[in-house]
């Protein structure tokens, strides 16, 4: 797996990341929610310049232009419900890309074991499309696993690229496993640890939660 952490070069994306973290900033849901929009705006920049491009030309009222122009036919796959405001940055981007929904939600067992559930998915025909799989919060990456698993009944994608905000190295390393050599990974910043209930440490907290308010608990 290519892994392009942008943390590793200062950019206002920085900024963005401090006040999803930040508890005196992150209750403010509409601010949250923009903050991970953005943040997919630019993990979409950084990304597309390794995309593949066709020459066209534009008329203009004074003449012709000729410009290099994205020629991948795109699918952007969210995770559903904390995904929604990334997926909305990046569909800002890629305007014209086909769009997956999956529901993946934490069953808890008790107070410290979880499991993984896929419910429900809604997806184009993936064959020989670039796969954007996106899904704010890398922790251990059974989410993200299983969500590939299950779209590979909808074809075979000739890319993948995961953007993610914040991810934990254990979940990095999980999907490394899982997914093909050639995945790139687009990230935010990469935290080190989970804690006992596997929430990325100092991560933000409940990223579904802050963008859309509390669930009731499985």
């Amino acid at each position: 797996m290519h892994i392009h952490n942008l943390s590793n070069i200062n950019s206002i994306i920085n900024s963005f990341i401090f006040e999803i973290r930040d508890v005196s900033i992150q209750n403010d849901s509409m601010r949250f929610r923009r903050n991970i929009e953005r943040i997919g705006e630019v993990l979409s920049y950084e990304m597309s310049k390794t995309l593949h491009y066709k020459a066209i030309n534009a008329q203009t009222p004074l003449g012709n232009s000729k410009l290099n122009v994205v020629k991948d036919a795109i699918v952007i796959c969210s995770v559903l419900r904390a995904g929604l405001p990334l997926h909305n940055g990046v569909l800002n981007y890629f305007d014209k890309a086909e769009n997956a929904f999956i529901s993946a939600y934490r069953h808890h067992l008790n107070d410290k074991n979880f499991e993984i559930v896929v419910e429900y998915i809604a997806s184009p025909n993936l064959k020989d499309k670039t796969l954007l799989l996106v899904d704010p919060m890398l922790a251990s990456g059974k989410s993200l696993a299983l969500t590939y698993e299950a779209l590979k009944s909808h074809g075979n994608p000739k890319e993948i690229h995961i953007l993610s905000v914040i991810g934990a190295e254990a979940g990095i390393d999980y999907v490394r496993d899982v997914f093909p050599e050639n995945t790139h990974l687009w990230i935010a910043t990469i935290d080190k640890t989970l804690n006992d209930k596997g929430y990325i440490v100092p991560g933000l907290g409940d990223a579904g939660d802050l963008a859309f308010g509390d669930k009731l608990r499985h």
